[in-house]
């Protein structure tokens, strides 16, 4: 696998973090997460971590002296830290990327934030809606005369936040090979959701934006370029920008370009193209357009997505023997894919004993260590997905 014998600590936390930690455990990574030992608190933010496949747990007591020593020996050895928190919440616990890198110099210190370490916004709390607000990119999500929309979390949290700290962690991967050296990353929310955005912001002066936010083709102003409810009451998608694959779609529809050329008015054209589908299931229009290349898809649902011929081939979901699918990962890549079955996720403190032991301590050490309360390990079996 791409990223076999690559150590990653990874501090818990939801979401964005999570989501990072677990692209690098899919591609091989080691990856053990630092949960704290369990309590109310503890156990919400497990139950919501729903990231953790193939990863290993260790619970600490941070409150602890002898549990913040034990966080450090583990990040000495690694090769990867991954720290969800707000600006200044590592240093207080005296697991600050001065300390850490000092004990371990080619040490990649990542720092997953909504805002980054720097700015009148940096110790603010915030989510996603915040952070793609504040970057710009919520301006454009919306139709005209509606407020701006947020699609759901998935922006800044896991692309412009997860996704982009794993892409700057490979990197600096990449470049220790070379240099030996580690480096700190700032990969905050903002920042990634505006990086994702560029498009956006080099195209403004270009011909396919000439109204304002929903009133373009791309963005909900276009009635060829949207979705349609069914007779079934499902849903189907549209999108044939080109001439070409539009002449396509009004052969599926029934009409001509004479009754519906291109340049109509978007709302005559809405909701004409909304009468029409409306006539048929969404399976009939899909077999309608099956061998028209009108830009057309079918809106699935999540367990019918699963399900679907094209996914099937070309293995874009993982199944286990409990019935359990989750998305496979992304991109496929031929001699070191990620991993090609679910891994299951971990119960807190589930490998306490056995990581300190690989990572150097002695059995009665880490006995010590839990008569103590300073690390925990769950006596339960595996957690099931």
């Amino acid at each position: 696998m791409a990223l076999k014998g690559v150590r990653v600590i990874e501090m818990a936390g939801l979401a964005p973090a999570p989501f990072c930690g677990m692209i690098l455990s899919d591609f091989g990574a080691s990856v053990t997460r630092i949960d704290r030992t369990p309590g109310k608190r503890q156990a919400i933010v497990h139950g919501l971590d729903t990231l953790s496949r193939g990863k290993r747990s260790v619970a600490v007591d941070l409150k602890q002296p002898e549990g913040i020593n034990v966080v450090r020996k583990l990040c000495s050895k690694a090769d990867v830290v991954i720290e969800p928190f707000r600006k200044g919440v590592m240093e207080k616990l005296g697991l600050g990327p001065e300390k850490l890198m000092a004990d371990n110099p080619g040490l990649i210190y990542a720092r997953l934030t909504g805002f980054g370490q720097k700015g009148p916004l940096a110790a603010k709390a915030g989510h996603d809606i915040n952070y793609i607000a504040i970057s710009g990119v919520l301006s454009q999500l919306g139709r005209k005369h509606e407020n701006p929309y947020p699609p759901i979390n998935l922006l800044a949290d896991f692309a412009g936040g997860g996704l982009m700290c794993a892409l700057g962690i490979a990197m600096a991967l990449y470049e220790r090979t070379n240099s030996g050296q580690g480096q700190l990353i700032d990969a905050n929310m903002v920042n990634g959701s505006a990086y994702l955005s560029t498009f956006l912001w080099t195209s403004r002066d270009i011909p396919i934006w000439p109204g304002k936010r929903g009133e373009n083709n791309l963005d909900g102003g276009a009635a060829f370029y949207g979705t349609y409810k069914t007779k079934d009451e499902k849903y189907v998608s549209i999108g044939p920008l080109e001439p070409q694959f539009y002449a396509a779609l009004l052969k599926g529809l029934g009409l001509s370009e004479d009754e519906m050329p291109q340049h109509t008015d978007a709302d005559i054209m809405e909701k004409r193209f909304a009468e029409i589908f409306l006539t048929k299931t969404r399976e009939e229009w899909t077999k309608t357009f099956e061998n028209l290349d009108a830009c057309f898809a079918p809106i699935l649902e999540m367990d019918e997505a699963q399900t679907h011929d094209h996914n099937i081939e070309t293995e874009i979901f993982l199944t286990n023997n409990r019935g359990k699918t989750e998305p496979a990962p992304a991109p496929k890549l031929s001699r070191t894919p990620g991993v090609q079955t679910l891994e299951k996720r971990p119960k807190i403190g589930e490998h306490t004993q056995s990581v300190l032991i690989e990572n150097g301590m002695s059995k009665t050490d880490v006995e010590k260590l839990l008569q103590a309360g300073i690390v925990f390990q769950n006596a339960q079996s595996s957690a099931k997905l």
